[in-house]
């Protein structure tokens, strides 16, 4: 990179968020940390800052029209105008359909898709203005389906026609939008899964390990290290594509 871009990561609090936020500054990116709370993103910016990068804690809830436009104006005015984004902010809200509610099912609309679509069309202005950028979006093996996740699932099938959407619309002006869909990553919300399940984490992670082709769980780095290529002059005629990381063949 001949001039340093800045990166706006949502979702960047812990877990694959963070991990990403984390590997965008090693990649030379000011990285603007964007959680529901801002105070929950400070372990992240503090990582970025030891390393020697710039970062700024954001708190907005990406379903909300004007705190998502408002976060992507503060990133502007602290860091400079974002050219990355990376659509990670998600929830859970599992249950199996005659179980499940219409606040299970619009929460997970809310944050998931509504989240990147807000943000995706409070950035690429600033994108197109550039005459670059880089949109990830943050899909999951779950899109192929999952029991339990109707709400989940249709989400991340749904940032899948999204991504490609983008790819056709913004791909003349230098922007490039793809998809990384993680396979049984390591974080909180695989525990969050682990206890619907009525089983430890440890349970889980051992039962998923057997069942994955390299013999282990991933962790957020392995997510990182996708959307870092996804995010570089390397994959500037990578466009429109979902990446499954998920230690062996999805889709």
């Amino acid at each position: 990179m001949t001039e340093t871009r800045t990166a706006l990561v949502t979702g960047a609090a812990r877990g694959i968020g963070a991990a990403t936020a984390v590997r965008l500054a090693a990649d030379g990116y000011r990285v603007a940390v964007l959680d529901l709370r801002e105070q929950d993103c400070a372990d992240t910016v503090d990582a970025i800052r030891a390393a020697g990068g710039d970062a700024l804690a954001l708190g907005a809830d990406v379903g909300d029209t004007d705190a998502a436009a408002a976060a992507v104006a503060r990133v502007v005015d602290e860091l400079g105008a974002p050219t990355v984004l990376v659509n990670n902010a998600g929830i859970l809200r599992d249950n199996l359909l005659f179980k499940m509610t219409e606040d299970d099912w619009d929460s997970i609309m809310s944050v998931h898709l509504r989240g990147a679509f807000l943000m995706s069309r409070a950035v690429q202005k600033h994108q197109v203005a550039a005459g670059w950028g880089r949109i990830v979006n943050l899909s999951s093996t779950s899109a192929l389906g999952n029991r339990g996740q109707a709400n989940y699932a249709t989400a991340k099938a749904g940032i899948q026609g999204f991504t490609k959407t983008l790819a056709l619309e913004l791909g003349r002006y230098g922007i490039t939008t793809n998809a990384v869909a993680p396979g049984f990553i390591g974080t909180d919300m695989i525990r969050q899964t682990a206890e619907r399940m009525h089983l430890t984490y440890e349970q889980f992670v051992e039962a998923a390990a057997k069942e994955i082709p390299v013999g282990r769980i991933g962790v957020p780095e392995d997510i990182a290290n996708a959307v870092s290529f996804f995010c570089s002059e390397a994959a500037s005629f990578v466009n429109g594509q979902v990446l499954y990381v998920a230690g062996g063949p999805k889709a």
